[in-house]
C-alpha cells in the first residue's frame, strides 16, 4: 500500500486522533519496539497492503464490523460534491503562501470530510450553582483521602452518560448496510473525551480517546477510568482499542474562555457535546462577589449538542439537553448517588429557589433575625449530632441519617452560603460567611473523629473542649516526617510480629490484632505523649485479642525483645526460665511489667494486668491499681492529691461489642464520680472489630 493510501486510510479510521497515529507510524518505522504491541500489529498489517484486522471502525459501532458497514461513505450528493476538485485561489499581490502540511493538513483533510455529515446545533444554558458547592464538597471529601479532584468535566461527562440512558438515541449511529441507509443501534455508550496534548515544540493536538461501556459503571469507576484515558495520553501510552467504537464525544472549550461551541461532528459519532466557559452572565460580570450573592446570580455555562440530522432530530436532542439540565441541577437524585459512590457521608447541596429578607422591605427585620436563628441552630445541630456522620466505619456497614442537618431543614439554601450571620464564637470569630461556617463544623465534626460533649453538664469542660477541638481538628497542620516514620515504625512491627506468629506456628490458636495493627502506633504515641506531660507510669488492661503484641511492642523492649522471647517459649509448648508461672496457663492471659526509656528523656514504667478472662472484669482491676499506687506516692511524698493523679495514668483497651454491651464497663465508668474511687480520669481505647 502506498504512503497515500496508508494515509488516506488512517484519516479516513481515525478521524480527529490521526495525527497521533501518524505520529506513532513514524516511531513503528523507526523501530517497531517503540509502539505498543497493539500497534505493532496494526502496523504490521497495514503495510503489508491490507486493511488491518479489527473488530470495529474507530470511530464506528460495537455490533457491525467494517465488512458489513461502510459508515464511512457520504451520502450520494454529497460525495459527488466532495469529489470535485477544489478550485484553485486567486492569490492577491503580496500575499504570502505557505503550503499546510503535517499535523495541520490533516486537519483540514477532517474539516472537509466532516462535511459530509449533515448536523444540526441545539443550544442551553445551566445554571451551575448546585453544582459548583457540591464539587467543593466532594473535592474537600477526596483531599483529605489523599485522591485526585473531581473537575466539573468529570460531573458533566456523567450527566450526559446519565441523560443518553434515559434518551437511547442520542447513541444511534448512520451507515450504509447493504447498500441501504441504516441506524446502527449501540449496545454501549462509548464516551470519547477532548485531551487537549501539548508537545515538546510547545505545539498543541488534540487526542480523543473513549471510555467503553460507560452506562456500566458507577461514578467513582467513570472517575477513576476517565483519569486513566488522560494519563495515558498526557504519557504517549494510547493503545488503538483506546480510538475504536466512539459513540458519542465531549469536548471542552470552555477551559480557554469560549462561551459557547457548535464543533464539527466526525464520520460514524451520532453527537458531539460542547461546554463552555463558566462564568456570571455578561450583564453582572461588573458587580462585586457580595452584590452577586446578595442578588442570588449564579454562574452558568452552555452545553451545545452538534448532531448527525440523518438518526437524531431536533426535539429529540433538545430533550436530551433538558435532562442534561436536570441532572446538572440535582434533580433525580443526581449528586445523591456521586456522593454515595465517593462514599460521603453528609447529604449534597440541593437547588432551591431563593428568598432574602435582605432584599425586601416588607417584615425584613424580622425575617433576617429568623434566618439568623437557623443559622445558630444549624451550628448547635452540628454539636450534637455531627457525631454520626463522623468517618468512624472503615467498611460502611453502618448507615446513618444525616438529613436533619440538611440546610433545608433550617430554612437556608445554598444562596446562603456566601452571605454573612452572627457566629456565636465558632472558631473564635463573631461574623462569617455560611460556607466559612459549614467548612468548620465538617472539619471539627464530620471527619475521622466522632465527638459528642453536649451532653456534659460542666460549662468550663464543654468550652474547653470545644478549644480542643477548634485546635486539633479544624487549625490542623501536617505531622512532622519524623512522627510519620515513627508510625510507620510502629505499624510495621505490628504486622511483622502477627506474619510471623502466623507463619511460625501455623494452626496454634491466636486472638492476633490483624485488621486493627494501628492499635500499637496510637499506643506509642499515647506512651510518648503521656512522658511530654509528667506521666510516670502506666497501668493497662485489656482482653485477650492483640494482648501479645501489646506485650512485645509497647510493654517490652522492642531492641532486647525480651518479652518476646517470652511469647514465642510458651507458643513451642514451655515456659521461660524466668517466667515459671506461665507454665500451664493460657498465653493470653498473661500480663507483665516493662521500663521504657521515652523520647521525653524519661523513664516511663508500664505494667499491663493479667486477665484470666476474656470479659471486661479487669476493668476495676487496673483502676483499683492505679488507686492504690496514687495513695501510695500521696502518703509517701505528701503532695497535693491533683499532682499525683498527673504521675499516674490508666489506659483500658475494649472490643467494640464488649464497651457497649458488658455491664462491668459502665460499672467502672461510674467509679469516677466516687471521690474515694476516681483516678483523676482514664484513657479508653475501643478497638473496631469489624476488619
Amino acid at each position: 500500500m502506498s504512503d497515500h493510501k496508508i494515509s488516506a486510510y488512517i484519516n479516513e479510521t481515525f478521524g480527529a486522533n490521526a495525527d497521533y497515529v501518524q505520529g506513532l507510524l513514524a516511531r513503528y518505522r523507526q523501530d517497531p519496539a517503540l509502539v505498543d504491541e497493539s500497534w505493532q500489529e496494526f502496523f504490521a498489517e497495514l503495510l503489508r497492503g491490507g486493511a488491518p484486522a479489527t473488530n470495529e471502525y474507530a470511530t464506528g459501532t460495537d455490533t457491525v464490523t467494517p465488512t458489513e458497514v461502510r459508515n464511512h461513505a457520504p451520502a450520494p450528493g454529497l460525495a459527488a460534491i466532495a469529489a470535485q476538485p477544489a478550485k484553485e485561489t486567486r492569490v492577491a499581490e503580496g500575499t504570502e503562501v505557505r503550503a499546510i502540511t503535517g499535523p495541520a493538513k490533516k486537519i483540514v483533510e477532517n474539516m472537509e470530510e466532516s462535511l459530509a455529515v449533515p448536523t444540526a446545533t441545539s443550544l442551553r444554558a445551566v445554571p451551575v450553582k448546585v453544582l459548583t458547592e457540591n464539587r467543593t464538597v466532594i473535592n474537600d471529601h477526596l483531599t483529605q483521602r489523599g485522591f485526585g479532584k473531581v473537575s466539573f468535566t468529570h460531573v458533566i461527562a456523567w450527566a450526559i452518560i446519565k441523560a443518553v440512558k434515559e434518551l437511547p438515541q442520542m447513541n444511534h449511529g448512520y451507515g450504509i448496510v447493504d447498500g441501504k441507509p441504516s441506524r446502527l443501534v449501540h449496545e454501549h455508550i462509548n464516551l470519547g473525551i477532548a485531551i487537549d496534548i501539548e508537545k515538546k515544540d510547545g505545539s498543541r493536538a488534540l487526542l480523543v480517546p473513549n471510555i467503553k461501556s460507560c452506562e456500566t459503571m458507577t461514578f467513582a469507576e467513570f472517575f477513576n477510568a476517565y483519569n486513566g484515558q488522560v494519563k495515558k495520553a498526557r504519557n504517549g501510552a494510547l493503545e488503538v482499542a483506546d480510538f475504536q467504537g466512539t459513540t458519542i464525544s465531549l469536548t471542552n472549550p470552555g477551559t480557554i474562555g469560549t462561551n459557547s461551541s457548535a464543533p464539527r461532528l466526525m464520520q460514524g459519532q451520532s453527537a458531539i457535546i460542547a461546554t463552555g466557559a463558566i462564568e456570571y452572565p455578561a450583564e453582572f460580570q461588573g458587580m462585586t462577589e457580595g452584590a452577586l450573592a446578595q442578588m442570588g446570580i449564579s454562574r452558568t455555562v452552555t452545553v451545545t449538542s452538534t448532531y448527525d440530522h440523518r438518526v437524531i432530530q431536533g426535539a429529540e436532542s433538545g430533550m436530551f439537553l433538558a435532562k442534561v439540565h436536570e441532572f446538572i441541577m440535582g434533580k433525580h437524585g443526581f449528586y445523591d448517588e456521586i456522593f454515595r459512590d465517593l462514599e460521603i457521608l453528609y447529604p449534597p447541596l440541593r437547588w432551591t429557589q431563593d428568598y432574602n429578607p435582605a432584599l425586601f422591605g416588607y417584615d425584613q427585620m424580622r425575617q433576617q433575625t429568623m434566618k439568623q436563628a437557623k443559622v445558630l441552630e444549624l451550628i448547635n445541630a452540628y454539636r450534637t449530632r455531627g457525631h454520626m456522620l463522623a468517618d468512624i466505619d472503615p467498611l460502611n456497614m453502618l448507615a446513618h441519617d444525616g438529613s436533619e442537618l440538611d440546610l433545608e431543614n433550617f430554612g437556608l439554601t445554598i444562596w446562603d452560603l456566601d452571605r454573612e450571620f452572627i457566629t456565636g464564637g465558632l472558631h473564635g470569630t463573631d461574623v462569617a460567611t455560611l460556607r466559612e461556617i459549614l467548612w468548620v463544623l465538617r472539619r471539627a465534626y464530620c471527619g475521622k473523629v466522632g465527638i459528642e460533649y453536649r451532653h456534659i453538664q460542666s460549662k468550663e469542660e464543654k468550652q474547653w473542649l470545644r478549644e480542643q477541638i477548634r485546635r486539633e481538628f479544624v487549625d490542623t497542620t501536617p505531622l512532622q516526617a519524623e512522627t510519620k516514620k515513627e508510625l510507620l515504625q510502629k505499624l510495621i512491627e505490628a504486622e511483622q510480629f502477627e506474619q510471623f506468629l502466623h507463619k511460625k506456628y501455623l494452626g496454634q490458636k491466636r486472638f492476633s490484632l490483624e485488621g486493627c495493627e494501628t492499635v500499637i502506633p496510637m499506643l506509642d504515641q499515647l506512651v510518648e505523649n503521656a512522658s511530654r506531660h509528667g506521666v510516670d507510669e502506666v497501668y493497662m488492661g485489656m482482653a485477650h485479642r492483640g494482648r501479645l503484641n501489646v506485650l512485645s511492642n509497647i510493654v517490652g523492649d522492642a531492641e532486647t525483645g525480651d518479652l518476646a522471647e517470652r511469647i514465642f517459649t510458651v507458643f513451642e509448648g514451655t515456659s521461660h526460665p524466668s517466667f515459671p508461672a506461665d507454665e500451664g496457663d493460657v498465653k493470653y492471659h498473661q500480663g507483665a511489667l516493662g521500663l521504657r526509656k521515652t523520647k521525653a528523656g524519661r523513664d516511663m514504667k508500664i505494667s499491663l494486668a493479667c486477665n484470666p478472662s476474656h470479659l471486661e472484669f479487669v476493668n476495676p482491676v487496673v483502676e483499683g491499681q492505679v488507686r492504690a499506687r496514687q495513695d501510695e506516692l500521696c502518703n509517701a511524698s505528701r503532695v497535693n492529691r491533683e499532682e499525683v493523679f498527673a504521675k499516674v495514668l490508666p489506659v483500658l483497651m475494649h472490643g467494640d461489642a464488649a464497651f457497649a454491651g458488658q455491664g462491668v464497663v459502665m460499672e467502672t465508668l461510674q467509679l469516677a464520680g466516687l471521690a474515694g474511687y476516681r483516678t483523676g480520669g482514664t484513657i479508653h481505647l475501643v478497638i473496631n472489630n469489624q476488619i
